[in-house]
């Protein structure tokens, strides 16, 4: 009887730790997702977070060709006239 009680909690742990695996790996991918934040469409800031995108919003440069500019507070605009 001690054995088969052994091997039923052996089975549990195992599963335990299959299903901590699992979840860990699960969680992994979302926060890529989430770090990704997006996409950014040139000349429109709706629903931008420049937090979520530092290879546009880091460099002045590459956000000026998706058409926007920092004011002197630190807001982000889009430029005049901008067109996609």
């Amino acid at each position: 009887m001690i054995g088969k009680m052994d091997f039923i909690v052996l089975l549990g742990v195992i599963a335990f730790g299959v299903s901590i695996a699992t979840s860990a790996d699960g969680k992994e991918d979302v926060s890529d997702r989430r770090d990704r934040g997006g996409h950014v469409v040139p000349c429109s800031l709706d629903g931008v977070n420049p937090v979520h995108h530092p290879d546009i919003f880091g460099n002045p440069a590459v956000a000026a060709q998706y058409g926007f500019i920092r004011s002197r507070d630190g807001t982000w605009h889009v430029q005049p006239n901008c067109r996609r």
